[in-house]
C-alpha cells in the first residue's frame, strides 16, 4: 500500500488531473504547481501544494499578487474563510471548499447497471470512462479516471438531477476505482464537490484537506 502523505496526494492528484483533462504536464514551482489548461474559462491554475495549517499566506499572496489576466485559477488547500482574506478584490472565491480525498482500491467484480439504465466502459489516452445512460439514451450519470503508477485520480464524476439517488454515482465511482486497480494503481485521489462528498465518504474515501478555488476576474468583477 503506498503512503498516502498529503504532499504525494496533492501531486498525484495534479499529475493525475492533467492526463485526465489533456492539460500540459505541471511545472514545479517553489510553492507548488503551475499548469496550463488552455481552455476559455480556465487557461492557467496554480495549485499550492501546502495543506491545512502548513499553507502560507505569504505563498498565496505572491502567487495571487502576480496574477493579472482572467481565467486564471488558484487552488488551495485550506478553508475559504481562510484564503480569501488573503486574495486581492478582483478574486472570486467559492464559499464552499472542495475536499482532497483518498481511497485504498480494490478489485470490483460483478457491477452492473440497475433496470433501465446502461453502463459503458472504455478507454483512451490513459484515461477510463465510465458512462450510464437511461433507456431513452439520455446520459444518467458519467465519470473518468487517469492511473499515473500507483495513483489514480477520479474526474468530472456526475449524476444527471433527474437520475438522482438511484445508486447510479456508486456505480460510477465503483467502476473507475475497479478499473483503476486492474491497472496497477493502488490508492484512488480526487477532488470532491460538496454535493459529492457525502457518496464518497460512504464509499470509504477520507477527507485529507479542504480545497478552496478562487478565480481571477480583473477589476470588471471586483
Amino acid at each position: 500500500m503506498l503512503e498516502t502523505t498529503t504532499e504525494n496526494v496533492v501531486r498525484s492528484w495534479v499529475d493525475g488531473w492533467v492526463v485526465s483533462r489533456s492539460a500540459a504536464p505541471p511545472v514545479v514551482e517553489p510553492w507548488g504547481y503551475t499548469v496550463d489548461v488552455g481552455i476559455t474559462g480556465q487557461v492557467t491554475r496554480h495549485v499550492l501544494d501546502a495543506t491545512g495549517d502548513a499553507v502560507r499566506e505569504a505563498d498565496v499572496r505572491k502567487v495571487a499578487g502576480a496574477v493579472r489576466a482572467p481565467g486564471v485559477w488558484l487552488k488551495v488547500f485550506a478553508e475559504p474563510a481562510v484564503v480569501a482574506p488573503w486574495l486581492g478584490p478582483h478574486w472570486w472565491v467559492d464559499d464552499e471548499p472542495a475536499f482532497l480525498m483518498t481511497v485504498p482500491l480494490a478489485p470490483a467484480h460483478g457491477l452492473t447497471a440497475p433496470a433501465g439504465y446502461r453502463l459503458r466502459t472504455w478507454s483512451r489516452g490513459g484515461v477510463v470512462r465510465a458512462l450510464v445512460t437511461a433507456e431513452d439514451g439520455a446520459l444518467a450519470a458519467r465519470g473518468q479516471i487517469a492511473a499515473t503508477g500507483a495513483t489514480a485520480v477520479a474526474d468530472q464524476i456526475e449524476t444527471a438531477a433527474e437520475h438522482r439517488r438511484k445508486g447510479l454515482g456508486s456505480l460510477v465511482v465503483r467502476t473507475l476505482a475497479g478499473a483503476a486497480y486492474d491497472q496497477g494503481a493502488q490508492t484512488g485521489v480526487l477532488a470532491g464537490t460538496p454535493d459529492g462528498h457525502a457518496l464518497y465518504t460512504t464509499l470509504g474515501w477520507r477527507v485529507l484537506a479542504p480545497l478552496t478555488s478562487a478565480k481571477y476576474v480583473g477589476p470588471q468583477g471586483g
